[in-house]
C-alpha cells in the first residue's frame, strides 16, 4: 500500500517544518514526515526549507541561539517522529549557501539518526547525488533516495540511480507513470512522489502504484488511501450483501 508523507508535517495551522506540525502529522495518521536539513553558523543541524529566514538572515550565518523557536534542531525532530516514518533531506546543493562539497554535513546528518538508533523507517534524500552517497558512504544501512528536479529525465535518471545502487527515486509527480513505477521497482527503487496535492493527482499516483506520496494535503491523501482499502476489502469478500 501507498506511504503517505506529511511535506514539511502537516501545515494545517501550524508552521512547516516545526515540532508542531510533526505532531500533527502523526496525531492525523500519517505514516511518515519529510523535512528539510541544514546547518547554522555554529555546526547545529536545524530544520528549515529556506536558506534564508525572513528577518534574520541566510541560516548557515546565523548561531542556532538566534534562529526563530519554530526553527527546530534535527535532535528534536527524530524525538518528535517517533512512530512515523522520516525522509530527511538534506539541502545541499552547488550554488547554495553554505554548501558543503566534504560530505561532512552528510556525515553529521548520518550520525544523528545513528545516535537516535533510527536507521529503521528512514530515508535519507537530497537533490545532489555526492551528497547522499556521503551519507551511504558514513553510514551503509542508512537508505538513500535520489530528489529529482522537476525537469530530470527519468529514465536516464532510473539508469544512474540503478547504477549507483540508490535505493529511491523522488520525482515530481508530473511525469510518473504506471510504466516508470513499474520499471523502477523492476530493478529494485521505491518511488516517492513529491507534492502530489489536489485530488485527482493522489488517485493518479495511487493508480501509479508509487511507494509514498509527500504532500501537502496529508488529510485529503489518508482519506484517499483509506477509501481504496474499504473498497478492496469489499471486493475481496465478494462485493456488497444483499438481503
Amino acid at each position: 500500500m501507498t506511504a503517505v508523507f506529511a511535506h514539511r508535517g502537516c501545515t494545517d495551522g501550524h508552521t512547516e517544518n516545526s515540532i508542531e506540525a510533526f505532531l500533527e502529522a502523526h496525531l492525523r495518521g500519517a505514516d511518515g514526515v519529510e523535512f528539510d536539513v541544514r546547518r547554522s553558523a555554529d555546526g547545529a543541524l536545524v530544520i528549515h526549507h529556506d536558506a534564508l529566514v525572513e528577518g534574520i538572515g541566510l541560516i548557515n550565518e546565523t548561531a542556532v541561539a538566534d534562529l526563530p523557536a519554530h526553527v527546530a534542531l534535527f535532535s528534536a525532530t527524530i524525538e518528535a517522529c517517533g512512530g512515523m516514518q522520516m525522509n530527511v533531506e538534506i539541502k545541499n546543493k552547488p550554488g547554495d549557501p553554505g554548501y558543503d562539497p566534504t560530505g561532512s554535513l552528510s556525515r553529521e546528518v548520518a550520525a544523528e539518526l545513528v545516535e537516535h538508533g533510527r536507521l529503521d523507517g528512514v530515508i535519507v534524500s537530497s537533490f545532489d547525488p555526492p551528497t547522499i552517497e556521503a551519507v551511504r558512504a558514513a553510514e551503509p544501512a542508512l537508505p538513500i533516495g535520489w530528489l529529482l528536479e522537476v525537469t530530470a529525465n527519468l529514465p536516464r535518471a532510473t539508469a544512474t540511480a540503478l547504477d549507483r545502487h540508490y535505493q529511491a527515486l523522488h520525482p515530481f509527480f508530473v511525469a510518473v507513470t504506471s510504466d516508470f513505477v513499474e520499471a523502477c521497482h523492476a530493478g529494485g527503487l521505491a518511488v516517492n512522489v513529491w507534492t502530489p496535492n489536489a485530488d485527482a493527482h493522489i488517485e493518479a499516483m495511487l493508480d501509479a502504484g508509487v511507494d509514498a506520496l509527500i504532500t501537502d494535503r496529508l488529510s485529503a491523501a489518508l482519506d484517499l488511501v483509506a477509501r481504496r482499502a474499504q473498497e478492496s476489502g469489499r471486493e475481496a469478500n465478494g462485493g456488497p450483501h444483499s438481503g
